[in-house]
């Protein structure tokens, strides 16, 4: 007797929103609180904060702050416990740091119907997403970024993730917060490397999607530099709408095939990043992974000289070092050159790389010529030397 196969199929719909704020812990914003109504409309919903610890410095008073706010809305609110996880990649690349998340969750008994809360940079967003995503096959998460990249970009989408094997965000799950909270007043206090690093989202988005919002940054270049507020909020916002419109509208969102525009310059990034032993802000390296993307566009006839030029042009303005920390003819040009293979791995399938014919104008290849992009290595690093 031969039996058939079951076929069965369902959709399943996702929705979140990015909330925007200040002052989110003040006793008269109630924004959280509201959420949380929301979605328990009676009784307390139990709440795990996980806070990065370079947050914390900068923000003394925050931990205090978390715990009086839920005692101010006691109906609604229980705050069981704020761990501190240091933050930056290593928070990402030490298996002991998401044990102690994990370890809160059954320690706390934060079950389906409670949330982690997480609150830091893009790192720790990530490894907290994870330990979430993972702890009874998912308990709920609300994501609150304190950088610039986070608030524009890693916090915004639906993936979590830790790195392992030396590799970037080997282990990772889709997964979509309950809800995203920025809060500008965590970006007073980030340091000038954190709040330029962030730009380079913007940048890749716009340069992908948005020939507008590029000349936006083109105009506002030394504003942005200069830590204008409105200028920075502007440019979070509609880089923060262009993801998540792409993982919405883009037809892949849980990226099941081999094209990732949004990782564009990302396939040098991850591998710089992990030469570098993650000195390298992640911003950082994908400001110079998109230099050299760009200028391989240059050198194989795709991106016109000026155009390139223009680009390169408005990094420099804001200050990005766009310098490829390798030699010519060296080991460490080949070991970056992995970086392609490493990233079709990640991505399965046959490779894909986004390069751009024109601002606003994307081209995936499917090949990459390694003598021209060690040509394009050397051409980028004699330009902004």
């Amino acid at each position: 007797m031969q039996l058939k196969p079951i076929e069965q199929s369902f959709t399943v719909a996702y929705e979140y929103k990015l909330h925007f704020t200040q002052q989110l812990f003040h006793l008269e914003n109630p924004l959280l609180k509201d959420l949380l109504e929301d979605y328990k409309k009676e009784g307390q919903v139990k709440l795990l904060f996980v806070v990065d610890e370079g947050v914390v410095k900068k923000h003394s008073t925050l931990v205090k702050s978390i715990k009086r706010y839920c005692g101010h809305f006691p109906e609604n609110l229980q705050h069981t416990a704020t761990i501190i996880i240091p933050g930056g990649e290593a928070c990402k690349n030490d298996s002991e740091q998401l044990a102690i998340v994990l370890k809160a969750i059954n320690d706390e008994h934060i079950d389906r119907h409670s949330f982690v809360v997480a609150i830091g940079g893009g790192a720790l967003i990530d490894m907290a997403g994870y330990a979430a995503a993972i702890a009874h096959r998912g308990v709920r998460l609300i994501r609150i970024p304190t950088t610039v990249l986070s608030q524009n970009d890693a916090a915004v989408g639906v993936k979590n993730s830790v790195n392992t094997f030396e590799k970037k965000n080997f282990l990772g799950t889709f997964a979509t917060p309950y809800a995203i909270i920025n809060d500008s007043d965590f970006l007073t206090t980030l340091d000038q490397r954190d709040w330029i690093a962030g730009i380079s989202e913007a940048i890749k988005v716009a340069l992908i999607k948005d020939r507008t919002f590029f000349e936006y940054i083109e105009a506002n270049a030394l504003k942005l530099k200069q830590r204008d507020i409105p200028s920075m909020q502007y440019l979070i916002y509609r880089c923060a709408e262009m993801h998540m419109q792409h993982i919405a509208k883009g037809g892949d969102p849980f990226e099941s095939g081999s094209s990732r525009p949004l990782d564009f310059g990302h396939w040098a990034a991850h591998k710089m990043e992990q030469m570098t032993r993650y000195s390298l802000r992640h911003g950082e390296a994908v400001a110079k992974g998109i230099a050299l993307d760009l200028t391989y566009s240059y050198l194989i006839g795709l991106l016109p000289k000026q155009v390139w030029e223009r680009i390169i042009g408005v990094m420099e303005r804001i200050e990005f070092d766009l310098q490829i920390p390798v030699k010519a003819d060296s080991d460490e040009m080949d070991i970056l050159l992995l970086g392609i293979q490493e990233f079709q791995e990640h991505l399965g399938g046959g490779l894909c790389i986004t390069l751009i014919s024109d601002i606003g104008a994307k081209q995936d290849v499917n090949k990459i010529d390694y003598t021209l992009m060690k040509q394009a290595v050397n051409v980028l690093n004699k330009k902004v030397q």
